[in-house]
Order: C-alpha cells, then structure tokens, then sequence
C-alpha cells in the first residue's frame, strides 16, 4: 500500500512539474523574443528602406529574391529558389521534433509614381503594359520581406526552442502576374511550396497605413474578398455621329450596361449576408468624336466575401448585360474569371491564436474588425491548410485614419516603428504552435 501512495505521489508530483514547466516555457520564449526583436530592430528597418528604394515589380523580383536568398543562405536555412519565377523558400528545422508551420511574405511592388518626401523614396522606372511607369512599394510589401527577414535571423537564435519545423516562403506577384505568365501564391503551391515537408498551418500578416502602429486587427472566417475579373464586348452597327438612327450605339447601350450592374448589389443580392462590390474599371471603345463606333470593351471586377453570393452576382451579371443589349438591338458578350478566392481565417485556429496577439500588442490594441472588400492572394494557400491572417498598424501613432493616404496611391507611408511588433507575433505564433502541437 505504502509503495502505491509513492507511485501515485510521483506520479501527482510530474504532472505538476511538467504543467509548471508547460506555462514557464513559453513565458521563457516570450521574454527571448522580446530580447531578440529590439535587438534586430534597426537591422529590419535598414532592410524595409533599401527594399523601399528598390522596388521591382510582379515576377520581376530579381533584386528582392537574390537579397533575401542571401540572407537566409548567411543564416545556414537550407534555400530553394526561382519557385514560380522568382520565390524564395527557406526551411528551418528545429532541436526537436513536432509540425510544419509556413510564415509568407509578398515581395512584389506597383506601378505608382511615389510622391512621399523621404530619403529612401523610390525613384525607379520600369515598363507596365507597355507603358513607362513609376515603381513604387504603396502596400508595404517592402515591411512584409523585412519583417519576415527578422523573424527568421530571431528563429534561427531560437533553434533549440524550436519543437518542428518553420517554412519561410517569399512570395512574388500577390499584385497579380501578367496574364500570360501566371504566378504568385496558386503557381508556388502548384509547384509544391506547401509539400516537402508538408505544411501544417500558415500565418501570414498584412501591414496597414491607416491603423495606427501598435494596433493588430483581425477577423475569423472570411476577412477579404474573392476578387473576379469581368469583360463585356458591346456589339453595335456603326454610323455618323450626326444620325444616330442609322445604326446602334453601344457607347449608349455600355453606359445602360453599367447603370444595370449596380442595381445587382443594391438590389438583387441579399445584402445582410455579406457585402459585395461590382466596379466597372475601364471603357474602351471609339476612334473618332463624329462616329459612333461598331463596338466597345469594358472591364471590371466582382468582389465577394459568400460563394453563393458570387455565383448569384456572377448569373446576374451575365443576363443584365445581355438583355440591356438586347432590348436596344446590340449585342453583349461577357467573360468572367475567377480569380482570388475569400481571405479565410481558419476559426479554431484563429481562436487559438487570439492570446498571442492580445498578449505581444496588449488587449487594448488588438480588434475584431468586420471582413473588408479588399483581396489577398494569401487565399489559396488558406484553401489547402489552416492559416491567420492578420492585419499590422503602421500609421504614425496620433495620426487620423482619414488624414492616411489609403494603399496603392503615391503618398502611401509606413511608419517604421510598426516593423517590430511584427517580427515579435509572428515569432511568438510560431513558437506557440509548434510547442502545442508537438
């Protein structure tokens, strides 16, 4: 009896221990992380504001590629290379066994012209379908590879620590790819980034020009938009600009055409579901101011955040074209592409993962925000496993979001004390779940 009551007290007494050596570890890492990040901090910056001055755009991320490749190679993480044209992966394998965690970064730039006065500001020129044009890092994807650059120098310190194994995927093209090449995330899953090892989960951060730096903002389930592209060819009969009756204008029967798209959201679609946008972006038709032309091209885009509201809106859009031209005696012919699908927050996952973010940001600076009409091409990497995808404040703190110059424009600015915060989550992520999944 004597010797059950030990074995029983031996037995209490290890839980104990292992559960106290449980909640100290992570604490532990925690307090390394910390340590670490101020440490690399002005080094990722130095990173953030040479990738800012020399942005490259989609496919064409030589310099960024060749940098990041370096880095990692200096840091002894086995590399691989030129992954759909111009992506970068870097593995790490930890002191210990467990699962598979995969950290992404966008490399590519825009073409903007940048009008920001900093030292760093970008001066280059590059050719955009066909057309000279500025280049310019107005989405931060330039924080993005710094951030991500940190984060594996910090992982690659914390190696013991480390129970499995971390992927560090630099991706190009999120922007969209020239459409005869292809590209971004869908070409580097297609060639096999998520496999070898296999990927058990994925988290990815997007830094933002109107949250203020400290802040994290989030949202499980979907958070961005599907993004689908349209065209529309209007078919008329030219004629005179001065008799009009004499053939069928399809600047008119367009201009019809786009009055009739808008009424699919306000009108036809439930919108207590989800919100969704139709735009038409571009028009193009016409050679002279007196002839009214034979034909005309629109283009535009559908953005969506419930599959069954996109097939909806997508039926929609295809027989208001159609009968509007056909009520005036032309005739339309529309062609719709899927393109990136809904931004998805895994809901478990992302419940997990809420503590993290509260406890690196404070719980007064983490939010739930509702899903936006923005896409990410982080997508579809979240349709083959579980991923978090999170946004990063970098608007000067004290600043007004309104006063912020939204992304994509030329006076997008990122505060540089954002880049921190950044590096400390998405370390702490993935030291949390490699540890609780081992």
């Amino acid at each position: 009896m004597k010797k059950i009551s030990i074995i029983l007290l031996s037995f209490i007494f290890s839980q104990v221990f292992t559960s106290l050596e449980i909640a100290a570890q992570p604490k532990k890492q925690k307090e390394k992380v910390l340590k670490l990040a101020e440490e690399l901090n002005e080094k990722v910056i130095k990173w953030r504001r040479e990738i800012h001055q020399n942005p490259e755009l989609s496919n064409r991320e030589f310099k960024t590629a060749a940098k990041v490749a370096e880095h990692l190679e200096s840091l002894g993480i086995e590399v691989k290379t030129k992954i759909a044209y111009t992506g970068v992966v870097g593995i790490l394998k930890g002191g210990k066994p467990g699962p598979v965690v995969a950290l992404r970064a966008d490399m590519d730039a825009l073409p903007v012209v940048e009008r920001v006065d900093v030292p760093y500001a970008s001066k280059v020129r590059s050719t955009y379908n066909g057309n000279d044009v500025g280049v310019m890092h107005a989405c931060g994807h330039d924080t993005h590879v710094a951030i991500l650059m940190g984060v594996a120098e910090l992982l690659v310190q914390m190696k013991d620590d480390i129970s499995g194994t971390v992927k560090f995927i630099f991706q190009p093209a999120e922007e969209g790819a020239p459409p005869e090449e292809g590209g971004g995330a869908k070409m580097m899953i297609e060639e096999g980034v998520l496999e070898n090892p296999k990927v058990d989960a994925i988290f990815g951060l997007h830094i933002n020009s109107q949250t203020e730096v400290g802040k994290i903002s989030y949202k499980p389930g979907g958070t961005l938009a599907a993004a689908d592209f349209f065209r529309i060819k209007v078919k008329g009969k030219q004629s005179h600009g001065s008799q009009p009756w004499g053939g069928v204008d399809p600047i008119v029967v367009a201009s019809q055409i786009v009055n009739g798209l808008q009424t699919i959201v306000s009108r036809q679609v439930d919108l207590t579901n989800e919100a969704a946008v139709v735009t038409v972006g571009t028009i193009k038709g016409g050679v002279r101011h007196n002839i009214i032309p034979e034909e005309l091209e629109m283009t535009g885009t559908i953005r969506t955040l419930d599959t069954e509201m996109q097939e909806r809106i997508h039926e929609k859009i295809e027989l208001t074209a159609t009968k509007i031209a056909e009520s005036a005696g032309a005739e339309a012919e529309v062609d719709i592409l899927k393109g990136v699908p809904v931004t998805y927050n895994d809901p478990e996952l992302t419940a997990k993962m809420l503590p993290i973010l509260t406890e690196m940001a404070g719980e007064e600076n983490v939010r739930q925000i509702p899903a936006k009409t923005g896409a990410e091409d982080f997508s579809f990497f979240q349709e083959e496993v579980p991923g978090l995808f999170f946004f990063l404040g970098g608007m000067p703190k004290g600043m007004k979001p309104e006063e912020a110059a939204p992304h994509h424009t030329p006076d997008f600015f990122i505060d540089d004390n954002g880049l921190k915060l950044g590096v400390e989550t998405l370390s702490m992520l993935t030291l949390n779940y490699l540890y609780n999944n081992k």
